[in-house]
């Protein structure tokens, strides 16, 4: 019985480092997704950015303002889409700036403040490869460490709380 709980112990620090080691490919795809994301924003507002810079001195909030204030319905809600477009262009350009700042910002903004947008197109569509470099090795080892000893902290104190009740009681002499 001891052997079968040792092989399960080992089975699920194997199935921590697995999913550990799917972190920097998570991030990867996430990040190149983010990236197209962006090139697609910025070919959807290259125009109104040139316009911008032909007839507004380059401030595209001009242009949107311009757009909303004409009395026109067509124009007007033109201009909506318009700042839509714009909104969504700026939201990208900072997340793919944060992503890019440092080495381990990739990590941080895919996992603490990632575009939900991204995000869920990333994990639906998540292909899972093994990247072997040292930083995935290190996350796998580390994680499987971490899910091992979490599972077997938990079970530990649900074995305490569980048997406890069952357990032979000290009989405490008196002592005179």
């Amino acid at each position: 019985m001891n052997k079968i709980i040792e092989y399960l112990r080992l089975t699920l620090f194997v199935g921590g480092v697995l999913i550990g080691i799917q972190l920097p490919s998570y991030v990867d795809q996430y990040g190149k997704r983010l990236d197209a994301h962006w090139q697609e924003s910025e070919v959807s507002v290259k125009e109104f950015k040139n316009d911008a810079d032909k007839y507004f001195a380059g401030d595209i909030q001009a242009l949107i303002d311009h757009y909303q204030k004409n009395p026109d319905q067509v124009i007007n809600n033109g201009g909506r889409n318009i700042a839509a477009l714009q909104d969504r262009n700026q939201l990208l350009t900072d997340a793919r700036q944060r992503f890019f700042a440092s080495q381990f910002s990739p990590y941080i903004q895919t996992i603490i403040q990632p575009v939900p947008a991204v995000r869920q197109e990333t994990w639906e569509s998540y292909s899972f490869t093994i990247v072997l470099n040292l930083f995935a090795i290190t996350c796998g080892l580390i994680s499987g460490f971490v899910i091992a000893s979490l599972v077997e902290l938990v079970l530990s104190l649900l074995g305490f709380v569980l048997l406890r009740p069952f357990a032979p009681r000290r009989v405490r002499r008196r002592r005179f």
